[in-house]
């Protein structure tokens, strides 16, 4: 198969299972398998099609797009640290996440990230997806790119509805008191110690890309 047909069908069969699993076949499964086996078949799936995936961009041809220059590199750069911020604030505290007394979070005001969203760590993905294809680089970049914007952004409406199933009243109630679109007037009332952790893990993550992909990006592109 050629390396970028074979990225495309890994990237649908990654987003496709994920979404199957998640919701219409969740319920069949637990009940056959038991809540460890299913975790363990999500897992498998997961990392199967991750890995299908990785094989296919490291075959594909890199580059081959025009490429927005400058502009493209200046809008991705200020689209990752606000990711960071998102994704980051969403590890602790977020009701979305599979934990116990998720009911209970559930039930509170929403500050510092969710107050910006209730999808911090979905918008935090989709804002470093659109980070990448506002670049146009490759089509390899622009599929795996794309696979994640379609998951993190519609997963987060199925999200709503599997979470209204599972918790009731309580995630109804968060509905209500958070938005699924952020508002992003919010974003710098997050709180500086996540500002400052975020800014930290930027840096060294833009760093890190220099040697990964052998290209500078972040404020390496201009400094480094």
């Amino acid at each position: 198969m050629e390396p970028l047909t074979s990225l495309l069908a890994a990237s649908i069969a990654f987003v496709g299972t994920h979404f199957a699993l998640s919701h219409p076949l969740r319920a069949a499964l637990v009940k056959t398998l038991g809540s460890a086996g299913f975790s363990l078949l999500y897992s498998v799936v997961a990392a199967a099609s991750m890995v299908w995936m990785y094989f296919a961009f490291v075959a594909a041809p890199a580059g081959g797009l025009d490429g927005t220059g400058e502009i493209g590199w200046a809008i991705s750069t200020a689209l990752t640290l606000p990711a960071l911020v998102l994704f980051l604030g969403s590890l602790k505290g977020n009701p979305a996440l599979p934990a116990p007394g998720a009911e209970k979070l559930a039930q509170r005001d929403p500050t510092g990230v969710f107050a910006v969203t209730r999808h911090p760590m979905m918008w935090g993905f989709a804002l470093w997806a659109i980070s990448h294809i506002v670049l146009w680089w490759s089509w390899r970049t622009n599929i795996v790119a794309l696979a994640i914007l379609v998951l993190a952004l519609v997963g987060a409406r199925l999200q709503d509805r599997k979470k209204a199933a599972l918790m009731g009243a309580a995630w109804e109630g968060w509905e209500a008191r958070t938005g699924y679109w952020p508002r992003w007037s919010k974003l710098p009332g997050a709180g500086p110690i996540l500002w400052l952790a975020a800014t930290a893990v930027w840096l060294g993550i833009t760093w890190w890309h220099i040697g990964a992909g052998g290209i500078p990006a972040g404020i390496w592109r201009w400094i480094g």
